[in-house]
C-alpha cells in the first residue's frame, strides 16, 4: 500500500468536511439557543455528514500510514540473535564515576 495523492487529497477533503459538520452542529447548537428551543439531537445531515467524512478519513489514513506491522513481537526478533538482541550500545557508558575505583585512575589536576 502506497500512499498517492489521491489519498492524501481524500483524507484533507474528509478533515475538511469533519470541520465542516463540527461548524453546522455549533451553529445549529446556537440558532437553538437564539430561538430558545430545545436541544434533542442534530439533524440527519449534519450526522451523516460527520459519519461519512470520518470513514473518509479513515480510509485515507489507512493508505497514508503504510503497511501493518505483525502484533506479535516474535516475527521480527526471528531473524535476530540473541547476542543483536541484547546489545544496547546506549547504555554502554565509558566515562562514569566508577573510573574513581580503580587502582589505575589519575586524578585530572
Amino acid at each position: 500500500m502506497s500512499a498517492t495523492s489521491t489519498h492524501k487529497t481524500l483524507t484533507a477533503l474528509g478533515f475538511i468536511s469533519i470541520l465542516h459538520a463540527a461548524y453546522s452542529a455549533a451553529q445549529h447548537r446556537s440558532y437553538l439557543r437564539i430561538t430558545e428551543q430545545e436541544f434533542t439531537t442534530l439533524p440527519v445531515d449534519i450526522l451523516i455528514q460527520g459519519i461519512l467524512s470520518l470513514f473518509l478519513v479513515m480510509y485515507g489514513v489507512l493508505y497514508i500510514a503504510g503497511d501493518f506491522k505483525e502484533i506479535r513481537a516474535v516475527v521480527d526478533l526471528e531473524n535476530k540473535s540473541w547476542e543483536n538482541t541484547r546489545n544496547l550500545p546506549s547504555f554502554q557508558l565509558f566515562h562514569h564515576r566508577g573510573r574513581c575505583l580503580s587502582p589505575d585512575y589519575v586524578p585530572p589536576y
